[in-house]
């Protein structure tokens, strides 16, 4: 017998050698030390042992050799070859000063080694200082990285500490360097007659700026102006960021490094510094600025009717809040509400057009954090998409889309000329096929016969599904099987948004994409297109900055979210399940958006439950009580990790069979749940040691940025490129709507409510209206015109310790609600 045994383990462990061969992927290194090369194509992963690392870190994209692999498992065995990009070059941690060298001891979870720095790289930090290293050799010879101090870290508190971190980790450097200030220093920030020459004039065109009430960097605007009845022209300019962020600059070199502004709850860390970001290049109200346009002559019926795109000067006279705008779409009078409601009819159509045309129309929210003057989370708001972010949207998304179709027209010696296009391919039918299965449950039909049918199918499922307790599981499972948008030359279209043509052209001060397109526009503009050999490789590094900067910006919420739940330890509140896996179920809060971890361990006396993957559930053995994606529950907060970022949460029974069971009876062949066995109180035992693991690849959750700056295009041209006919596009909103906490503990504050405009910019107004038909030439500019001024009971125990465990489902590491930022 026992003979059998050991035959049989010989056998589980057998590997063999196989033929030697390469592959390129991203280290992933756990807790234990021991590391995968998850492979770039998705064909699986390569174990590594610590020993065969050769100087990788953790997130390094690398060479691997593959050299054995299991019989039994089929899991493969390499080592390193080759490191060929670091994810991460400089990091957060504490410096050890010796007598003759120094050391540096990384705060990470992660193993990493220490980094020896010379004495004279310490950069005057002291023994024990918190300081920030840059890796400035590590080569094979070397038994340690070789790292250089550049700054101490005088963190203000734990908070600041731990959003520099998460931008250190994520690859996001904390300051500019000194060559890049300097060269910024030195910019021009006058406008020389002769640059206005060049430009169309729109200085006497009314032209304001709508964007978030925090906002500080403006780049985009919309012009409006009457020509004749039912036909008006409108104007999408750009902050015309090429102007002064030259090729071959540190300041552009430094750009492309960063890739793109990352927003974090407190703090925003720009991809160009402050100067150019919120002064130069932002589109301030009542200050005359460059900027690059999409002109466009609108019927009041949303038809197109001819289009220009060019550089331009702008005078904006006024800087409206998306609340602001919105009041006046509900009804408040305001400055330029005319001019406003107008924008806001055609937009509409526009917005109906795309939908009809197969554009999908998932909804989304925003968390956001009411911070106090040390940033602690005091309140959250959750904010929804409304017409007014819907108005920008719509012009930015014809700018962008008239912009690439300009663009692909262009050919250098017979080739097209490369182009960085936004594109999102069609869904994965691997994920679409259980969602199917899921949405029919409550009776939704789909049609996969063509993308335009699954598109169809998916507007008229959210359509039915809209008030219903399912819709919101439905929506982000539905995100879910979307895929992720990305920058490249291969241009195949936006799925999402229905359009064969797309790019990014409306937000360059806070993306280097942008900034790309504007230059070829530039070229183009000046009959001198130019081909750029490394397009390709710039989208890619673009998209994988988005990511790691979607990736910073979610870890930076959730450690808002699990701050501002410690206080709450021990209350109680309503709830949805968000996520189900084999060894728990995560539950949203609905009052702030809170996610956290149920534990089975912690219903262990009431039941053991095994996991539906199919049903997205959780089904009890003796009980017959489920929890299924979507399902209304109570929950109290017991635990919150700062250091992990993770919540602790407890169900609270309910006195029926089913907390939600309308829920449960839409869903068909679901079984019937029945009565609590007993309302005995449990304690939380914390006895699951299961570690979190996606059942489907986790794909990102919307850049959060601090407000939907949307999207905008805009190219120029001295011959205006052909009219296009009208396309409407479609881009996933980001927010709008308080929603207050059913806690008055939790108090969300209320919006801040306008001043009263003053009587010069009333009489603006009526120097700067559409009302009348534009003269030939326009009347002389006002003077100056001033701007008006937007305005418990603590529980024990912690997360479980983590291994390996049945991949579950969990929607907070999914949601992409706007599939195309």
């Amino acid at each position: 017998m026992s003979g059998k045994k050991n035959k049989s383990k010989n056998k589980k462990n057998k590997s063999a050698a196989i033929e030697p061969h390469y592959s390129q992927g991203t280290l992933d290194i756990t807790r234990s030390g021991i590391g995968y090369v998850v492979i770039a194509d998705g064909s699986g992963d390569v174990l590594v042992r610590p020993g065969d690392f050769n100087n990788a870190l953790h997130g390094d994209t690398v060479k691997v050799k593959v050299v054995k692999e299991n019989l039994n498992s089929g899991r493969k065995e390499g080592r390193i070859t080759e490191v060929l990009h670091r994810k991460q070059q400089e990091f957060i941690g504490t410096l050890q000063i010796g007598a003759t060298f120094a050391f540096f001891v990384a705060d990470s979870e992660k193993q990493m080694p220490d980094f020896y720095v010379p004495l004279d790289k310490v950069n005057g930090a002291k023994d024990r200082d918190k300081v920030l290293v840059r890796m400035i050799r590590w080569e094979k010879d070397d038994k340690k990285p070789v790292g250089a101090v550049i700054s101490v870290i005088n963190a203000e508190d734990e908070n600041d500490m731990a959003m520099k971190e998460l931008l250190a980790e994520a690859g996001f450097p904390l300051s500019f360097p000194a060559d890049v200030l300097t060269e910024t220093s030195h910019l021009d920030e006058t406008i020389s007659p002769a640059e206005i020459a060049k430009r169309r004039d729109f200085r006497e065109t009314l032209t304001f700026t709508i964007d978030p009430v925090d906002a500080k960097d403006f780049d985009d605007a919309i012009s409006i102006k009457l020509l004749k009845k039912g036909l008006y022209e409108i104007g999408v300019h750009i902050a015309d960021v090429s102007h002064f962020v030259k090729p071959g600059t540190a300041l552009d070199d430094e750009a492309y490094k960063r890739a793109t502004s990352v927003y974090l709850p407190d703090r925003v860390n720009p991809m160009l510094p402050e100067k150019i970001s919120n002064e130069l290049c932002s589109l301030r109200p009542k200050e005359e600025k460059l900027s690059f346009a999409a002109v466009f002559e609108v019927t009041e019926k949303g038809e197109v009717k001819k289009h220009w795109i060019g550089k331009t000067v702008i005078y904006s006279d006024h800087r409206f809040t998306y609340e602001d705008v919105q009041e006046m779409i509900e009804g408040k009078d305001g400055i330029y509400k005319e001019e406003l409601l107008l924008l806001n009819k055609i937009a509409q159509k526009f917005r109906k057009e795309r939908f009809s045309k197969g554009a999908i129309n998932f909804s989304s929210q925003e968390v956001r954090f009411k911070l106090d003057e040390k940033g602690k989370p005091i309140g959250i708001v959750i904010k929804e998409s409304k017409e007014a972010h819907q108005l920008i949207e719509e012009f930015m998304l014809l700018a962008n889309r008239t912009v690439a179709e300009a663009v692909s027209k262009i050919k250098v010696n017979k080739e097209k000329l490369p182009f960085p296009y936004r594109i999102h391919d069609q869904p994965d039918e691997q994920k679409l096929t259980p969602f199917i299965a899921f949405a029919r449950k409550f009776g939704h039909k789909f049609d996969i016969s063509s993308p335009d049918r699954i598109a169809s199918s998916f507007n008229q499922m959210l359509a039915e599904a809209k008030g219903k307790p399912e819709q919101h599981v439905l929506e982000q499972l539905g995100i879910r099987t979307m895929a992720k948008a990305v920058y490249t030359t291969d241009n195949i279209g936006h799925y999402g948004l229905g359009f064969e043509y797309y790019c990014h052209f409306t937000s360059p001060i806070r993306r280097y994409p942008d900034v790309l397109v504007h230059r070829v526009l530039e070229q183009v503009l000046a009959n001198h297109p130019q081909v750029d050999a490394k397009m390709e490789e710039k989208c890619k590094h673009s998209s994988d900055r988005e990511r790691a900067a979607m990736d910073c910006e979610r870890a930076g919420n959730k450690y808002k979210q699990v701050e501002y739940m410690k206080g709450y330890l021990g209350e109680e509140f309503e709830g949805v399940v968000s996520g189900v896996a084999s060894f728990g179920f995560w539950v949203e809060t609905v009052a702030h958006k809170c996610e956290g971890l149920v534990s089975l361990a912690s219903l262990s006396d009431y039941d053991d439950f095994r996991l539906s993957e199919t049903d997205y559930a959780l089904y009890g053995h003796r009980s017959g009580r489920s929890f299924r994606m979507g399902d209304k529950v109570t929950i109290r907060v017991i635990a919150a990790n700062m250091d992990k970022r993770q919540l602790d949460y407890e169900w609270v029974k309910d006195t029926g069979a089913t907390v939600d069971a309308t829920f449960s009876e839409r869903a068909q062949n679901a079984p019937r749940p029945g009565k609590s066995k007993d309302n005995k109180k449990f304690k939380h035992k914390n006895k699951d040691k299961g570690k979190k693991k996606e059942w489907l690849e986790a794909a990102p959750v919307a850049a959060v940025k601090p407000v939907s700056k949307n999207e905008t295009a805009a190219a120029e041209t001295k011959e205006p490129i052909p009219a296009i006919k009208p396309i409407v596009a479609k881009e996933k909103t980001t927010p709008v709507t308080v929603a207050k906490p059913a806690k008055a503990k939790a108090a969300v504050p209320a919006e801040t409510k306008k001043k009263e405009t003053k009587d010069k910019d009333k009489k603006a107004v009526a120097d700067k209206t559409v009302k009348a038909v534009a003269p030939a030439s326009s009347p002389a500019k006002e003077g100056k015109k001033a701007a008006v001024p937007a305005k418990k009971k603590a529980a024990k125990k912690s997360q479980p310790k983590n291994k390996k465990q049945k991949p579950g489902t969990h929607l907070s590491d999914m949601a992409d609600p706007t599939l195309e930022l």
